[in-house]
């Protein structure tokens, strides 16, 4: 059956982002499917990926909606997650994305950064963030990350993990010996983290 108005010769039940493959399993042809483009009821955001178009639907970041779509375990982490918590002032030039380690990186369209991290602390302190109609992306909390950036100094380097442990220190309800809690599950980011709060507190 086929919705009426504004959303015509969409198919019931086609989620508000789809792909190529769910398109033509719900019955429209390839002709159809790009005309719908076209007349701009439904938007292409990423490589055989599309989004529907509407006032009623949130317009979602279609990069994390890519993203979100290729990969369900993927998760916002490092300068990008640290960014979106408000604890570092870098811009990444590629977002930054960690999948569990042995799980393919998926091809993109938008610049990513991923990430292979250890499947047995993968999901410490995970969120889910949402990003548009019933979609989500996974993203670390902002303890996680700060661990994460002084597990990973060697790369993101020592000023950022510093500032963002700062930054950090400055927000209400921040708790020291719940973050050293959870840096226990990452040996490589104890020491420097505990070396950093003794000169920042």
């Amino acid at each position: 059956m086929f919705r009426g108005g504004p959303e015509a010769n969409l198919p019931e039940g086609l989620p508000s982002t789809f792909s190529y493959g769910q398109a033509r399993v719900s019955g429209l042809s390839e002709r159809q499917l790009y005309r719908l483009r076209d007349t701009g009821t439904i938007a292409r955001i990423g490589r055989g990926l599309f989004q529907r178009v509407g006032d009623d639907l949130p317009d979602g970041d279609p990069d994390l909606v890519e993203i979100a779509h290729r990969a369900p375990r993927a998760t916002l982490c490092l300068i990008t997650g640290l960014a979106r918590h408000d604890l570092t002032d870098i811009i990444p030039a590629a977002i930054d994305v960690a999948l569990p380690r042995g799980v393919r990186h998926p091809r993109v369209e938008v610049p990513v950064a991923w990430h292979s991290f250890a499947s047995a602390t993968f999901d410490i302190d995970r969120e889910q963030l949402p990003v548009t109609d019933g979609l989500t992306i996974g993203i670390y909390g902002p303890q996680r990350c700060i661990v994460d950036a002084f597990r990973l100094r060697h790369q993101e380097g020592d000023d950022v993990a510093v500032e963002a442990l700062r930054r950090w220190l400055r927000q209400p309800g921040a708790q020291p010996g719940r973050l050293l809690a959870m840096a226990g599950h990452f040996p490589k980011a104890q020491p420097a983290l505990r070396a950093a709060l003794q000169v920042l507190l």
